[in-house]
């Protein structure tokens, strides 16, 4: 049996605060919606602003593979003839196959917010829907506040729906605008509605009880047939029902068809590319689609899951896109070590204790490996029999001052040892990691010239026991790229420079490491 995907992130989706898009944030969006299958798209509500009346413009002139567009506006005004409503009208000039109203069910709303009677509400909810149909446009009505307002009066919520059924609606959707409605309401009251109304429904929750999910499938199993919401449970206040968790809760747990299976495989891709767009931090632990939704950290977890892996999986992470992880800490056995270690494509072979007893001691120093691959794949490769470092810190002295009286400078002087060289260089910064990358760089380029290619992109610092104030333990970790490669390493200490020193050690010794190897595979591949 299908749902039907309704999609309105362009729209309650940008009421969330903080979030704003361009128009051509909006367009790339309904893009990558269209592309994933959803079956409506709504664009926003086009008499409001002259964003949204752009969007559609432009959206009237693309080509769209599955989704139909839909714009949103609410009813005709009390006492106003829907041939008259300017918002009416600028649905109609938005072009869209689709056309969304929203019009009230609790009388709180329709006599103490609107200031309107009962009955005239009533005319303006199947005027409106009358309008739109006499313009060939498919009509969605959103029935705001319904649960709350079946609950005030259950025969005028129920009176707002026939009459837009009547008029010719082809959908009913009901609102839990507050959100605070629990499953078994929701199932009571979509039961009711559907024993007193032979038209398809379609159900719209809000988060504010952290059950828009919940609310969405208990909907749903009663009997609506079309869901609406937003990608990531963007929206206002709490947030929408969120589709990235709905879709393959309908389509994997209860058998349910939304989408194409090669198109809930994009479903990760989906929720990492509108967070982009959006410019908000993908939710890490978020079901289904967040790096650590599959990622196992102890290691009686890991070593089922290495035997049979939906031992600790509620389902194949490929099916939605996204892969298992292994994490490293000190929790971790050494199932963690060499399934790790194979995942970054390494071997561990025989080492996987000697290198568990270290992430253990290190981690009760206030180092953490879960976040930094590359400092744990160094202490696999340094746990090797034929480790060669290949380079060596004798001496570091960094000094910070202020010149001329403008401005701080930093100042770095180190010794390395590179083979049986010594090198001996100092370099100015803006900081004193700056400085520091910059001498290090200078001594040894030289030798290593293909780490000109390496770049700092991310610097994070942690304090670990603010109590300590400025004394406290300091953890450091720092991101670095080459290429389309990225890692991050660690470092720890009551320095910070010193902490700095260790992340960035890691992040300029791991790209050498790896390309000797790389080397030396050549060099087996020619032999042979």
């Amino acid at each position: 049996m299908n749902v039907l995907l309704y999609d309105t992130t362009l729209r309650d989706g940008t009421q969330r605060e903080g979030l704003s898009l361009s128009v051509a944030d909006k367009l790339k969006i309904a893009r990558e919606l269209d592309r994933f299958g959803m079956q409506y798209i709504e664009g926003g509500w086009p008499g409001s602003n002259p964003k949204d009346a752009a969007f559609f413009v432009q959206a009237a002139q693309m080509t769209w593979q599955h989704a139909k567009i839909a714009a949103f506006g609410s009813t005709r005004r009390a006492n106003v003839r829907a041939e008259d409503d300017a918002n009416l009208h600028a649905l109609l000039d938005a072009r869209t196959p689709v056309v969304t109203l929203v019009g009230k069910s609790w009388t709180l709303h329709v006599t103490q917010v609107l200031e309107t009677t009962l009955a005239e509400n009533l005319a303006m909810i199947g005027d409106s829907v009358a309008l739109m149909k006499a313009h060939g446009k498919e009509v969605v009505y959103d029935a705001e506040h319904f649960f709350d307002g079946y609950r005030a009066d259950p025969a005028y919520a129920l009176s707002t729906i026939r009459a837009a059924a009547a008029a010719g609606a082809d959908w009913v959707v009901l609102c839990d605008t507050n959100g605070g409605s629990l499953p078994e309401w929701i199932t009571q009251v979509v039961t009711a509605v559907k024993a007193e109304l032979d038209i398809p429904l379609g159900i719209h929750t809000h988060n504010d009880g952290e059950l828009a999910v919940a609310n969405s499938l208990a909907a749903i199993t009663a009997g609506c047939r079309q869901v609406q919401g937003t990608i990531n449970g963007y929206g206002e206040r709490c947030g929408n029902a969120n589709l990235i968790a709905i879709v393959p809760n309908l389509q994997l747990k209860m058998g349910y068809t939304c989408v194409e299976a090669a198109q809930l495989a994009r479903l990760t891709e989906l929720s990492r590319i509108v967070s982009e767009i959006a410019n908000l931090n993908p939710d890490d632990h978020a079901a289904y689609v967040g790096v650590s939704a599959f990622a196992h950290k102890g290691g009686i977890h890991v070593a089922a899951v290495a035997k049979v892996e939906h031992s600790y999986q509620h389902i194949e992470p490929t099916l939605v896109g996204n892969r298992k992880r292994v994490v490293i800490s000190e929790l971790a056995g050494r199932g963690n070590v060499k399934m790790r270690s194979e995942e970054l494509g390494i071997t561990s072979a025989g080492l996987e204790r000697s290198v568990l007893d270290r992430v253990k001691l290190l981690e009760s120093k206030g180092f953490q490996f879960e976040a930094a691959e590359g400092s744990f794949e160094l202490l696999v490769r340094r746990a090797a029999a034929d480790y060669t470092p290949p380079f060596t810190l004798i001496d570091v002295m960094i000094v910070v001052e202020q010149r001329r009286g403008v401005e701080m400078l930093a100042e770095a002087t180190v010794k390395l040892r590179v083979g049986d060289e010594i090198y001996h260089t100092a370099a100015e910064g803006n900081g004193p990691v700056n400085a520091l990358d910059r001498a290090m760089r200078k001594a040894l380029l030289p030798s290593y010239p293909e780490l000109a290619e390496v770049h700092l992109v991310d610097y994070k610092v942690r304090i670990l026991d603010s109590e300590t104030a400025t004394g406290a333990t300091t953890r450091v970790l720092l991101e670095a790229a080459q290429g389309d490669q990225r890692w991050t390493t660690v470092g720890c200490s009551a320095n910070i420079i010193e902490a700095s020193w260790q992340a960035l050690a890691d992040s300029l010794e791991l790209p050498l490491l790896r390309r000797q190897e790389q080397r030396m595979k050549s060099l087996e591949h020619k032999a042979a």
